[in-house]
């Protein structure tokens, strides 16, 4: 380092010629010399010099040891003193200056000179590090983390202000104090006392990753989540020397979340209420027409009856009106019943003891000679060893009797319907199978909408009976209320009626 600027601290005129051509000659520049104490704390502050040749003894009230503490309240620049004098005394003052050198006159030109290059470099990288540990200490200090760092005895060795601030103690209080004792984690769901990371990373030597939501107790018991990692602190052998923690605040992030989650679920109830209404709507739209549709048919007949004189006529308009009440009636019933069954969580039943070799027999007999009429059969399949049911005969009647008027109503002449009964052993339990098959099939684009309320699959009705469009939608709620289920399939022109009950478990 050739350019350096020296300021030379001498008070003998000749010496200082001296030194100033030495250092010349070593290819350094000498801007100035001084005699005195102040003289050098003047120079050294006017000119600013890259390194200070002190003289131990000088003229004057001040020494070299006193101008040298003078000079280093003002400026970084490091000194070497050259004196003749080494009692004790003088080099523990010299010592509290920390200098760079201490050369005893007379020096040869080669040790004063290596002793100038080695205080250069050595200031140089002195300063070098000052600046990377200031630049570093104000990255840590203005990042949004918190910053804890350990030992390798996991004694605190620094925190950074967010660090101070989510756990409560102060830098100045932690430390040298064992990082556990100012870091304490608990489980956010069990609440247990989770192990300090740092323990974990100096003896495994390895990272650890981003863990998951923590709680950590500040001093003064108060509780943040946050997220938290953590990294051993190795030197240039990669030997572990210490270790550091990185944790964050995650408090608005949950926040946020747990904001979001309710609006989620609020856009979902809102889209369900909408679709409720929706289904409301259609609802009492269907009914309103339904309910209008035999009226409309019984004023019809009322006023064709008002104008007809023939009594022929006139029995074949009340037989109509007659067939329209019914009609109404029965939409009324049906829609009193769907209502009741919709409301109620728990019908009142009256379970009782089926026995269906004597029961279903006479279930059947009506249909029996309905589908005479229609050259339909009606056949019955029942096993002589076919267990008993407890269950809710009027509840199961009113199931079967409106699957059997659906496959009468819908099956051509020649057709066939067959009742079976079957059974089928547990573990702790006896499950009866009751099937109603019938010879039409039910187009596959319709099958998952003959439970919907009020609806028909279309030109089917080849019988012309009519109905309410509400039978299914109330065999699938009663089948529920006797703790059953309901599979409908239809395919290769038939289409059958599954089903499975159990006895019935009374609470």
């Amino acid at each position: 380092m050739t350019d350096a600027n020296i300021l030379v601290v001498e008070d003998e005129s000749i010496v200082a010629k001296d030194l100033q051509n030495r250092l010349r000659k070593f290819g350094y520049t000498v801007p100035a010399i001084a005699s005195s104490g102040q003289e050098a704390i003047n120079k050294a502050v006017e000119i600013i010099p890259d390194l200070v040749l002190m003289d131990i003894r000088l003229k004057g009230q001040m020494d070299g040891i006193q101008a040298a503490e003078q000079i280093h309240k003002y400026l970084d620049v490091p000194i070497i003193y050259l004196t003749a004098y080494a009692d004790e005394n003088t080099l523990e003052r010299a010592k509290i200056t920390e200098p760079f050198g201490y050369l005893l006159k007379p020096f040869k030109e080669r040790e004063l000179q290596t002793n100038i290059e080695i205080a250069l470099t050595k200031h140089r990288l002195e300063k070098q590090l000052k600046n990377n540990q200031k630049w570093l200490s104000i990255l840590l200090k203005s990042i949004s983390d918190g910053v804890i760092s350990s030992n390798r005895n996991q004694l605190v060795t620094f925190m950074n202000p967010v660090a101070e601030k989510l756990t409560g103690w102060t830098q100045s209080e932690a430390i040298e104090k064992n990082i556990s004792e100012i870091f304490e984690i608990i489980d956010l769901t069990t609440r247990e006392l989770l192990e300090n990371p740092l323990t974990k990373v100096l003896q495994s030597g390895a990272i650890a990753p981003l863990s998951t939501t923590i709680l950590l107790i500040a001093q003064n018991g108060s509780e943040t989540p946050i997220e938290q990692s953590a990294a051993p602190i190795k030197d240039d052998k990669d030997h572990i020397i210490g270790a550091v923690l990185v944790f964050r605040d995650v408090s608005e992030r949950l926040q946020a979340m747990e904001a979001r989650q309710k609006q989620i679920q609020q856009e979902q109830l809102v889209a369900q209420w909408e679709q409720l209404n929706q289904l409301k709507n259609d609802f009492l739209n269907l009914v309103s027409h339904e309910l209008r549709s035999p009226l409309c048919h019984m004023k019809g007949m009322i006023q064709m009856l008002q104008m007809s004189t023939a009594v022929q006529e006139q029995h074949y308009f009340l037989d109509v009106l007659e067939a329209e009440c019914d009609r109404e009636m029965e939409l009324i019933n049906d829609l009193l019943e769907l209502q009741r069954l919709e409301n109620s969580s728990n019908l009142l039943l009256a379970p009782d003891l089926l026995l269906f070799q004597q029961w279903l027999p006479w279930l059947i007999e009506p249909f029996q000679i309905r589908t005479q009429e229609h050259q339909q059969t009606l056949q019955l399949n029942l096993p002589e060893n076919l267990p008993s049911l407890f269950s809710d005969r009027t509840c199961l009647e009113r199931i079967l009797v409106e699957l059997l008027n659906n496959a009468c109503k819908y099956t051509p002449g020649g057709g066939a319907i067959i009742l079976s009964v079957s059974h089928e052993i547990a573990e702790f339990s006896v499950k009866i199978l009751i099937t109603i098959s019938n010879s039409a099939e039910i187009p596959t684009t319709e099958l998952s909408k003959i439970f919907e309320k009020f609806y028909r699959i279309p030109d089917t009705d080849i019988w012309n009976q009519g109905g309410t469009g509400l039978g299914l939608a109330i065999v699938q709620k009663l089948i529920e209320q006797l703790q059953g289920s309901i599979q409908v399939a239809s395919n290769q022109g038939w289409t059958t009626f599954t089903l499975t009950l159990r006895d019935l478990e009374l609470s």
